[in-house]
């Protein structure tokens, strides 16, 4: 769950910030797969690290 919440958070914030620097509609999905994958590899790893320690 952790996993899909980070991918989402990403997406929306890579959106959000190619808004903001006044970026097309190609520039904003780039953003937001880019931030997307991020948030989702250290949603990956908090996940790991949670189901470790438990």
């Amino acid at each position: 769950m952790i996993i899909l919440a980070a991918f989402i958070l990403g997406a929306a914030i890579g959106w959000f910030r190619a808004s903001k620097l006044g970026g097309n509609r190609a520039d904003k999905l780039q953003y937001a797969l880019a931030h997307a994958l991020a948030f989702t590899v250290v949603g990956l790893i908090v996940t790991v690290i949670l189901a470790r320690s438990m």
